[in-house]
């Protein structure tokens, strides 16, 4: 009654969508690229953020992982290795990295505010007489 092929023939196709299936099927989106320092390994990307952003940044990132590390360190050197001196002192030492570290943030994010606010403060601009003080002033 059926005519089917020959080489068909009892053959099921388990992996394969049918075509109702791959109409229902959405398209998979494409991930957008992202821009990031490393692009052309040297980098120049780094040079669109200010320069002391950048180096509080990275000052910050250095202190924290010091701080992480010893903060850590220090107890296991005490309990383990029974160092009743070297861990304490790397656990000292790791809280005053963190402590360098808060301040660090704190003395860039008070910079950043009076830059924020000398550029947006109008009167806080010189007039041509404020600058040169040997300048004469109209009288009125």
């Amino acid at each position: 009654m059926f005519s089917l092929d020959e080489d068909d023939e009892g053959e099921i196709s388990v992996g394969e969508s049918s075509d109702a299936e791959r109409e229902m099927t959405p398209d998979i989106p494409e991930a957008p690229s992202v821009k990031s320092f490393d692009d052309g390994g040297d980098f120049e990307g780094a040079s669109d953020v200010d320069e002391r952003t950048l180096r509080a940044f990275v000052v910050a990132v250095i202190y924290a992982n010091a701080a992480v590390l010893l903060v850590s360190l220090g107890p296991m050197v005490w309990f383990f290795e029974g160092l009743s001196r070297i861990g304490p002192a790397l656990f000292v030492v790791g809280l005053l990295a963190g402590v360098r570290t808060y301040q660090t943030y704190r003395s860039w994010n008070r910079s950043r505010d009076e830059a924020d606010e000398s550029a947006s403060d109008p009167s806080a601009e010189a007039d041509d007489t404020d600058a040169d003080p040997t300048a004469e002033r109209p009288e009125a």
